[in-house]
């Protein structure tokens, strides 16, 4: 093809220096003339930043602090850089329209991304999510948001790029799906038997046999709560109801989803575990181009195995259930109170029990919280993280 025959892509990415975002960059830098890198944002990762801003040269870049602004502003200064730097909410905010990119991948964890995601949205800009918790915390109103402005919600997440794909040859006629089946590699946990959970450290629960990811979704995993979130997404992002979404649990992270149709038959996506695909997916989507990465070797693969979730090790693969059914807030709680217990239990200060008993009592008690506006979602979000917080202080 040409590079006349197609338009250079312009991408910001908020979360550049996590494992989403560095992948993201990885699969830009495989395809040159494709795409155009304006805006990056980072957490505390300032070094690799730095590295990033070397290599791609975007327009704009937000930091978390004004002491990491002071420090990125001397070197881009230094590096004879016209880079702009911002930093905080605030510059989360303009990095997220900052030149009007055609695509903005939210690789942020957690609802941080919420309120810039929705201000992209607000001005047309398309979104790559690789963040479920901002579906699952307000996804009424952002779909409804993306709908009213015409802008694709383009999904980072394997298991809802596979779908996506495999509901393609339908033109994602919802009418001839009888289910979405999810795929889930269980964690490090779904066949340790259920008497030794109380024993789970925080090391066992960080070692995830399949993927490599970053800390809170690599516990979500653990317990199965990353699952459940994506069930929700999945809600969203696809409009099925919630008794035509299954869970099954698929240790080898081969088949990343399967759609079964309203005539009994499977229609399943594969490939490696490998993050740069569904990356590379809606990057370029809805191109489909040769690329450097492994592929798999049908004739290396053993076998396919699946097995059904045990929903008593997981409670909080049910409690996703029960809260997507109940809507309103109980998602938004269910999640807000979920990342501050992840938190907790990464710092050591709670056991790993304790993080599916302090999200259903959290639940239990706010979720009939109402939110008639964005501004109220984003207040109960607040106030749910403050009083799970200081439970703990």
């Amino acid at each position: 093809m040409s590079s006349s025959s197609f338009s250079i892509k312009s991408v910001s990415i908020l979360g550049s220096t996590g494992s989403i975002g560095c992948q993201a960059l990885e699969v830009i830098r495989a395809f040159p003339e494709r795409f155009r890198v304006i805006g990056l944002s980072a957490g505390s990762n300032i070094v690799l930043l730095q590295e990033q801003v070397l290599i791609f040269r975007p327009q704009i870049v937000c930091v978390l602090t004004q002491a990491d602004a002071e420090i990125m502003t001397s070197f881009c200064s230094v590096q004879a850089l016209s880079t702009q730097v911002v930093w905080g909410d605030s510059g989360l905010l303009e990095l997220a329209v900052f030149g009007d990119p055609d695509l903005l991948v939210v690789a942020i964890v957690g609802t941080a991304a919420l309120m810039p995601t929705v201000h992209a949205i607000r001005q047309g800009i398309s979104i790559g999510l690789a963040c479920k918790e901002i579906l699952v915390a307000a996804g009424d109103y952002v779909m409804s948001l993306a709908r009213e402005k015409k802008v694709s919600i383009l999904p980072i997440d394997s298991e809802h790029a596979a779908i996506k794909q495999c509901l393609a040859g339908i033109l994602e006629d919802e009418k001839q799906v009888s289910k979405l089946v999810l795929t889930a590699s269980g964690g490090p946990f779904w066949d340790r038997p259920l008497e030794t959970f109380s024993d789970i450290t925080r090391e066992e629960a960080l070692q995830h046999p399949n993927w490599t990811m970053g800390s809170k979704i690599t516990i979500d995993s653990a317990t199965m709560m990353n699952k459940g979130l994506e069930v929700i997404e999945a809600h969203h992002l696809f409009g099925i109801e919630y008794d035509r979404l299954d869970i099954i649990i698929h240790p080898t992270s081969i088949v990343h989803s399967l759609v079964e149709f309203s005539d009994g038959t499977f229609l399943a996506q594969m490939g490696l575990p490998d993050m740069r695909f569904p990356i590379q997916y809606v990057l370029t989507y809805p191109e489909k181009l040769p690329n450097p990465w492994p592929k798999m070797q049908l004739s290396a693969l053993k076998s396919l195995t699946f097995h059904a979730p045990d929903f008593k090790k997981f409670p909080l693969l049910q409690l996703a259930f029960d809260a997507g059914r109940q809507g309103g807030a109980a998602p938004l709680v269910m999640n807000a109170a979920n990342e501050v217990a992840v938190r907790l239990f990464l710092d050591e200060k709670i056991k790993f029990l304790d993080i599916a008993n302090l999200v259903r009592d959290t639940v239990a008690r706010l979720s009939q919280e109402q939110c008639p506006t964005f501004e109220d979602i984003v207040a109960l979000d607040h106030r749910v993280r403050e009083e799970v917080g200081c439970r703990f202080a």
